[in-house]
């Protein structure tokens, strides 16, 4: 009989190397306690305002069953290029190297009904099969909650920081702490939290509006000793050029804080 000791694995033991081709500086995962809250959204917005900065970025849609990068570039009839080499991904207007699931469907619409163990592999092989060439920096745009996938990409991917997205409702401590937990209890940075749909301007007046109630994410923040990386409204502009695929023509300056600190937690230096 095999001794208790046997057979465990150091968490260390599951990372997965990514592609040979590949020069990837930093990894940073945004994820959600729960789903619409725009974590998608604020993921496009830092690679896109990163882009901009003269980073080389990329965007890995970890949601399988609900991506959403390729529409809010424009990309509804991108598709990834299949070599012998391996599969590369597909570029923006602005060069930035995105990698989702409907870039491999024959139609973008088609539903992906898998079960979790199909997605999690799948998730897996955008880091260790997708040729993402030489990257400043490769963000994880995580399925909401803390199921199989984050649990896949937090044991397979030597992260460098995660950024939780949140909103200003009655539950978001807990649902914050719940995304905190999950990634101390697995040992991976966290540069912040930033939140989103935090207020509407009247466009008559100028006053913000709380209409999802009083914000309690910097308060959040503060409890768990993180930082606070700032708010985002919401904005109709955005919300149109999100619709028309035409984010990276976005230019206001929502998350120049985040940013920042994205920098200065990682080092980050242009390629």
């Amino acid at each position: 009989m095999e001794s208790s000791g046997q057979g465990k694995k150091n968490p260390e033991d599951l990372i997965c190397e990514t592609h040979e081709l590949n020069n990837i500086k930093k990894t940073v995962a945004v994820l959600s306690g729960k789903g619409g809250v725009g974590k998608s959204l604020v993921t496009s917005l830092l690679a896109v305002v990163m882009r901009r900065k003269g980073y080389n970025m990329g965007v890995l849609d970890a949601d399988i069953t609900g991506p959403s990068i390729p529409k809010v570039f424009g990309g509804d009839n991108y598709k990834a290029e299949n070599s012998e080499f391996g599969l590369y991904p597909a570029r923006t207007h602005n060069d930035i190297k995105i990698m989702s699931i409907n870039l491999l469907l024959e139609k973008n619409d088609a539903p992906v009904i898998w079960r979790g163990p199909l997605i999690s592999g799948t998730v897996k092989q955008f880091w260790t099969d997708v040729i993402w060439g030489n990257l400043d920096l490769l963000l994880f745009d995580m399925p909401p909650g803390t199921g199989d996938v984050p649990l896949t990409v937090f044991q397979s991917v030597s992260l460098d920081g995660i950024i939780i997205v949140t909103s200003p409702q009655d539950l978001v401590s807990l649902i914050v702490k719940k995304a905190y937990n999950m990634a101390k209890g697995m040992n991976i940075p966290i540069i912040g939290i930033i939140e989103n749909l935090s207020y509407a301007v009247c466009p008559g007046c100028g006053k913000k509006i709380n209409m999802f109630g009083e914000s309690k994410a910097e308060k959040v923040a503060q409890e768990m000793g993180i930082p606070f990386l700032g708010r985002l409204p919401v904005d109709p502009e955005l919300a149109e050029l999100c619709d028309k695929g035409e984010i990276e023509k976005f230019n206001k300056n929502y998350v120049d804080g985040c940013i920042e600190m994205i920098e200065s937690k990682l080092n980050l230096s242009k390629e």
